[in-house]
């Protein structure tokens, strides 16, 4: 049976919560794996062992729904897994170039793309508490970004020329994290689209799996090597297949099942918060007062935007 049919085991949102957890230490493993590995092999390497880990149950328990998956239905999947590579691929690279809590912010404005999309590719349109929780979330989404760049001195804000800033290597990585948010806003809304459908393990597997081959092109295509890393390495390679990958970006495939691609991408929103807290203690970067202050706003803006989301998808339950 599949799962949007029934009742869900567990409420939307603590599974969403788990996820934004979960996916928060997506960029501290990063860091650590660019000491030796270079970014295109650590995002190859994230979803290869993602799939391989996928495999058993995939293969065993779900073969008559993955040969099921036929059609639009698998040219859609197909086209989830490039967006889903081309994400990974441009958001890790950008962590060689800019700060965790910059790339982040940036990388987290997939749900603008996600709500002004959503109404015109999958029809479903946008709630009143979806759009206040996003007004308040961007803000905070701002506040954040801005003091990561900028700073106060003398009660006046100090921030570089617009010259300076495109020339540094800082331009370079928020442009990439840009573009990968893009490419998770095309993820976002073919998974939705397909969630209704589609169980889960059958949809993961699929999606890590195109993403795992595109990757992999892209790697040895760049010059890279899969092997001849420290063994550390390959330990945070695994713990990003794990943590941020399966136990995280899948928790959000999940709820792609019974909520709407709007609030679900919103609810992403969260991660640059438990990034932060992550980059604090294990990083040593305090967080300003600001970026505190557009944290809260970020969680406010997810809670008001629950409220009325929790309502919109009783029927769906």
């Amino acid at each position: 049976m599949k799962e949007p049919t029934r009742r869900p085991f567990l409420p939307p949102m603590l599974v969403i919560i788990f996820g934004i957890l979960a996916v928060s230490t997506g960029s501290i493993f990063v860091r650590y794996a660019q000491i030796h590995a270079p970014s295109i092999v650590i995002a190859a390497y994230r979803l290869g062992l993602a799939t391989l880990f996928l495999a058993p149950v995939a293969l065993l328990r779900h073969r008559s729904e993955l040969r099921g998956i036929q059609g639009r239905d698998r040219t859609l999947a197909i086209g989830s897994g490039i967006f889903l590579a081309l994400h990974f691929a441009t958001w890790i690279s950008s962590l060689e170039f800019t700060t965790v809590v910059s790339s982040v912010v940036l990388v987290s404005t997939a749900p603008l793309w996600v709500a002004l999309l959503s109404p015109i590719t999958i029809k479903e349109p946008l709630t009143k508490s979806i759009l206040i929780g996003l007004g308040m979330a961007f803000i905070g989404v701002v506040i954040v970004g801005v003091s990561d760049v900028c700073l106060f001195q003398d009660g006046k804000l100090l921030c570089p020329s617009f010259n300076e800033f495109i020339r540094g290597e800082a331009f370079v990585g928020d442009l990439l994290a840009l573009v990968g948010a893009w490419m998770a806003a095309g993820y976002l809304l073919i998974g939705r689209r397909l969630r209704v459908g589609i169980s889960l393990v059958p949809y993961i597997f699929v999606v890590y799996g195109v993403a795992a081959i595109v990757l992999t092109i892209l790697m040895f295509a760049s010059g890279e090597t899969a092997f001849g890393y420290p063994l550390q390495t390959y330990l945070w390679l695994i713990l990003l297949a794990l943590v941020p990958q399966i136990m995280g970006h899948s928790s959000f495939n999940w709820a792609l099942g019974y909520l709407s691609a709007a609030f679900v991408s919103l609810t992403l929103l969260g991660e640059p918060i438990g990034s932060a807290v992550l980059a604090y203690i294990l990083l040593d970067e305090m967080p300003t007062v600001q970026k505190i202050f557009g944290a809260i706003l970020i969680l406010a803006g997810i809670y008001v935007a629950s409220r009325g989301e929790a309502k919109a998808a009783e029927p769906q339950v």
